[in-house]
């Protein structure tokens, strides 16, 4: 009987720590598990072609259309020839204002532009900026995002 009696006295004591160690194992596991849910897709263009452009700009809009803008995060890197579509004077840049007006980030790659003797000035307002358009795709796929080439 009083072998049952302590059982009885530690089981609130037993649950309490059981319930803790789920919390401290399970929540971490959970948050990551959630963040790893994420939609994250990066797309490249290094196509000088308009057509190209649309597509990717076509693939961005379905995406959010798909799955909700709130719900995925994409961003369109350009670099080689298909910076060039990212100059002020582009044929597409309305649609590049729209995407980035829906929350798509479009970043041209400086290397490129370095080498194209490009400089912000010549480009579309709004657009963001990364050192090599290679490296922030690369860098993108190993933190989990899907890679698009249309």
């Amino acid at each position: 009987m009083s072998r049952m009696r302590r059982h009885r006295t530690f089981t609130p004591a037993w649950m309490a720590a059981l319930l803790i160690a789920a919390v401290v194992v399970v929540a971490p596991a959970f948050a990551q598990s959630n963040a790893a849910a994420q939609n994250r897709v990066v797309m490249q263009v290094s196509d000088a072609d308009p057509g190209k452009w649309n597509l990717a700009l076509n693939n961005a809009r379905n995406l959010q259309a798909d799955l909700g803008a709130a719900n995925v995060e994409i961003e369109i890197v350009a670099y080689g020839p298909g910076i060039g579509m990212l100059k002020a004077d582009s044929v597409v840049g309305n649609r590049i204002g729209e995407a980035l007006g829906s929350g798509v980030k479009v970043a041209a790659c400086e290397n490129t532009m370095r080498g194209q003797k490009l400089a912000k000035a010549d480009m579309l307002s709004g657009i963001a900026y990364v050192g090599a358009g290679v490296v922030e795709i690369m860098q993108r796929q190993q933190q989990g995002w899907a890679y698009l080439r249309p």
